[in-house]
């Protein structure tokens, strides 16, 4: 990619993310979201007062949640459940954050990595070094940890070797088990039923995917230290 069609790339980039963001807060501010209480009443409410224009403020929320750091996904995946059911707020979800990971993607990889440093500061330092198959595998899995935002992986990967296709088919694949979870537990939680099979299911979730992902990244961090070495002795050599 050229330093022109970078920053053409990145301009795109943050205009659609602009205008998505802004689509999805005016679309909350008129239809009165956040409710004080979320029930089925509310959220019913909420939705026939947004009419069409109600997944559109998901996928926009969703997509600036992954692009702007400070702003949870967390909470919006789980509105989006309530307020669509299982099916079609994880596709939702999905989708916002796939556009969103995408998003991040691309500006860093057009940015270049003055940008990113900037905007992530000591967040930036994943070390996603490696093989495709190794960098693929490790944005999979970090995916599989629906609660924490992954922003900071998604700009990592656009500043590493890593293919775009293989980051947005491993980002796809990890997103969508993990949306369907938020969504599910979401639409159970405005329905009354979210019991222990529920709890027990998310804690099992968690304790599988938050060691996979320590894993992973201490894996990148083991190859940049090893990276570093070779070049070190390659120099004193020299």
């Amino acid at each position: 990619m050229t330093k022109a069609t970078g920053k053409r790339t990145l301009r795109i980039v943050a205009a659609g993310a602009g205008v998505l963001l802004l689509a999805a807060l005016v679309v909350a501010w008129l239809t009165g979201w956040p409710p004080d209480g979320l029930d089925r009443e509310t959220v019913a409410r909420w939705v026939a007062g947004a009419g069409p224009w109600g997944p559109l403020a998901v996928i926009g929320l969703m997509t600036a949640a992954v692009v702007a750091s400070p702003l949870p996904s967390a909470p919006i995946a789980l509105a989006a459940g309530a307020a669509y059911g299982h099916y079609a707020g994880a596709a939702y979800v999905a989708l916002g954050s796939e556009l969103g990971a995408v998003s991040a993607f691309l500006i860093a990889r057009g940015a270049g990595r003055g940008v990113v440093e900037r905007m992530l500061g000591d967040k930036r330092d994943y070390s996603l070094l490696g093989s495709q198959n190794a960098l693929t595998l490790t944005v999979f899995v970090s995916r599989l940890l629906p609660f924490v935002s992954f922003d900071a992986m998604s700009y990592a990967a656009g500043l590493s070797r890593l293919h775009f296709w293989r980051f947005a088919l491993a980002t796809l694949a990890g997103i969508l088990p993990a949306s369907f979870v938020l969504a599910h537990f979401g639409s159970v939680a405005v329905e009354g039923d979210f019991g222990t099979a529920e709890w027990i299911i998310l804690g099992l979730g968690l304790l599988t995917a938050v060691p996979l992902v320590l894993m992973a990244l201490r894996g990148g961090t083991g190859a940049s230290q090893r990276q570093t070495e070779q070049t070190q002795h390659k120099e004193h050599i020299g």
